[in-house]
């Protein structure tokens, strides 16, 4: 423990962000020292979003944090693994390496990086270098998307504001800090919002009302036939989105007339920056906030927390104006990595964000990303028992003390808990998506984020009420959307909660038909929601659900809009009962299970029409399949990839997933316009976010990304 404690002074005193593992001779107390080190590398990451010493950057920290994190082979490891961003280093794989005139190699980015700051000494031995790399400019570092091809190199309007709002971030490094390094015990202390101008003020789209239609199984059916299974689906579309509606900060940033199209966000986002997450993942994380800060305007506020073993709030809820864009890019560029992993007490902090601000803007969310498991809070599968994960989120998220404010997981690589963050983004009405292929984390976000800054509806439910007294409302298919059905079965409703612009919603009922010798009127439909611009409370009544009466049978064929969602829930369905059979052990039987959910599928109406949503989930059942080829292949990415599928289909809303952010995609994925436009931005969006001052340069590869 002498030895722990020595470390932990001489890394403070040089201002330093690290991670203390640990060794031999060192284990009497290794809980205590684990949370030490751990508790050290948030606190150190804090001071570097704070500090008064302006000559400390980000990189030197990493840099000297890979001296101190060498294993005891020294020269003999560095060899195999660059100190700095702890990546393997391996000559052809389209990696620039450097080695020292001391014999010890690195990744060429990272030591140019290291070197910027004036460092000339070796990071694993110490010696002073006579000869150093040359120093990369800003202009040279250009990152290249997946699939191996450069991206257009001409610039685009928001490369030029976002280059311009870096040389701002990088001066304001050489001013006095803003921040604050405590955290007070109240979290009262929130930007105040800005005034946002009256509604009818700005254009806000022509259509601010959701449409409602109703599809009944048959449009007609004989006077003298009773059925206990007709199906009717509600399907229900959102207002479509103001063109400028998504742009953000951008736009916002600039010169148009009304300060924000699309209602203000409260969000919160949670970091992982546990030690698994150093280098490039971390990088990688930095780019993409960089990305979201960017992209939220004026009217939003953010706050960030990031999490190891313990959680600390990097700053409070602060709107994204100018100055605070550039301040919320110094804390997060701040950041370094090293600890455990503790979800529980940085969710308790992002809803303590939440619970005790003063001032709420209209929408509000919280996005989660986690590349490992909660080894704090969640007690290891002992005899087959399930893990509450549950108890992983705050009571007042779960019982929507606050309103509904969703959770969106995102799993980050192959060793994160997808089950945990699968069930906090179900248990909060979020969703949970799978981030397998790490340089996809800007994509990913940049889909939610475009969600997020679209919401056109608020506190939704949906009313349905049988007419004929011979008609009774059976069963609602909702997904996880909450739905009851009163006990006489004469009426029934749906929490449908909030929509984003162009986002649609299918609901699937079960109705008993009596026999009748006239036109039967089934259902009247209605829905009542807030509107989250106005503030106004709208109420539609949807069109009679009604079907006509033949004296003789007829040969009509189903309704292709009911033959669709059937598709989806029978889907949906055979996607829960695959993971539980897995689970189980039986990954045989899950693989049976998809394939008989593919043939029904095959055999549909719908499909040899040929339907797009068909081939969709046809394609989705089948990389299911191949990814439980044995229990290898499903515990490293299968798990995740049914869970992020599953949680796009029973909430009908997009998710990331393989390659469901591409627009070449067979995934059927619900995304709306107002997603498409913001990865659109996100794919054209290659400037690294972290400035070369920062951290060093992310990894990019020639080709794609090499396993790790």
């Amino acid at each position: 423990m002498e030895r722990v404690c020595r470390k932990a002074k001489k890394a403070l005193g040089a201002g330093l962000c690290v991670h203390l593992p640990s060794v031999a001779g060192d284990r009497e107390d290794g809980a205590s020292e684990r949370r030490a080190s751990d508790a050290l590398s948030l606190d150190s990451a804090a001071a570097a979003a704070h500090a008064s010493a302006p000559n400390t950057p980000a990189a030197t920290d990493t840099a000297e944090a890979g001296a101190l994190r060498r294993s005891k082979s020294g020269g003999k490891s560095s060899k195999r693994m660059c100190a700095i961003c702890f990546d393997s280093m391996k000559p052809g794989h389209g990696q620039a390496l450097f080695t020292a005139e001391c014999s010890h190699m690195f990744h060429f980015h990272c030591i140019s990086s290291n070197v910027k700051h004036g460092n000339h000494v070796c990071p694993v031995c110490r010696t002073k270098w006579k000869e150093i790399p040359f120093n990369l400019s800003l202009s040279s570092i250009v990152p290249r998307r997946r699939g191996g091809l450069n991206v257009n190199q001409a610039r685009l309007p928001q490369q030029d504001a976002y280059m311009g709002l870096l040389r701002q971030v990088l001066n304001r490094q050489r001013e006095a800090p803003v921040l604050h390094t405590s955290e007070p015990v109240e979290f009262n202390d929130d930007e105040p919002l800005q005034k946002m101008e009256a509604a009818d003020s700005c254009d806000v789209g022509s259509s601010r009302t959701v449409e409602i239609k109703t599809y009944p199984e048959f449009s007609a059916i004989p006077q003298s036939s009773s059925q206990d299974d007709f199906a009717v689906l509600i399907h229900l579309k959102a207002p479509y989105a103001n063109p400028e509606q998504v742009t953000g900060g951008l736009v916002n940033a600039t010169s148009i007339g009304c300060p924000t199209s699309h209602a203000p966000v409260d969000l919160v986002t949670v970091l992982d920056v546990s030690g698994s997450m150093a280098g490039t993942k971390l990088a990688l994380l930095k780019r993409a906030m960089g990305f979201v800060i960017q992209h939220l305007g004026p009217l939003d506020r953010l706050s960030v927390i990031a999490f190891s073993s313990t959680a600390i709030r990097l700053f409070h809820l602060r709107r994204m104006s100018h100055s605070g864009q550039q301040q919320a890019l110094q804390a997060v560029n701040s950041l370094g990595a090293g600890g455990g992993t503790n979800i529980a007490d940085a969710l308790k902090k992002a809803a303590k964000v939440i619970e005790d601000r003063n001032y709420q803007n209209p929408v509000c969310s919280i996005i989660l990303l986690s590349d490992g498991q909660d080894t704090y809070n969640i007690a290891s599968n002992v005899r087959g028992a399930r893990p509450d994960y549950r108890s992983l989120v705050p009571s007042s998220i779960l019982n929507h003390t606050f309103r509904l404010v969703p959770v969106h997981g995102f799993g980050f690589g192959v060793d994160h808990d997808s089950d945990a963050l699968h069930s906090i983004a179900e248990a909060s009405g979020g969703t949970f998506s799978f981030i397998e292929d790490e340089g996809a984390i800007q994509d990913a976000f940049a889909q939610c984020i475009g969600g997020l800054l679209s919401v056109a509806v608020q506190d939704m439910q949906l009313n349905v009420e049988c007419v004929h007294p011979g008609v009774q409302l059976r069963s609602i298919k909702s997904g996880s959307y909450l739905s009851k059905v009163a006990g006489n079965g004469r009426n029934g409703s749906i929490d449908v909660g909030h929509l984003y612009a162009d986002e649609k919603r299918d609901f699937l009922l079960s109705v008993s038909l009596p026999h009748c010798r006239e036109q039967t009127t089934l259902l009247k439909v209605a829905c009542t929601y807030r509107d989250p611009l106005t503030i106004e409370a709208i109420r539609i009544q949807g069109d009679v659900v009604k079907i006509l009466r033949s004296k003789l049978p007829t040969s009509e064929p189903v309704c292709m809009e009911v033959d669709r969602a059937r598709n989806r829930v029978r889907a949906a369905d055979a996607i829960e009962a695959a993971r539980a059979a897995a689970e189980r052990g039986t990954l045989s039987d899950a693989v049976a299970i998809l394939e008989d959910c593919r043939r029904i599928l095959s055999e549909s109406f719908s499909s040899r029409s040929g339907d797009r949503l068909c081939t969709a989930l046809d394609a989705e059942l089948r990389e299911m399949q191949e990814r439980m080829a044995n229990r290898q292949r499903y515990e490293a990415s299968g798990r995740a990839y049914l869970l992020s599928g599953l949680s796009s289909h029973s909430w009908q809303r997009a998710t990331a997933r393989g390659d469901s952010t591409d627009s070449a995609t067979l995934v059927y994925s619900y995304q709306t316009p107002s997603m498409v436009q913001m990865l659109q931005r996100s794919q054209n969006h290659y400037p690294s976010p972290q400035g070369p001052s920062q951290v060093q340069q992310p990894r990019f590869f020639l080709g794609k990304p090499q396993p790790r």
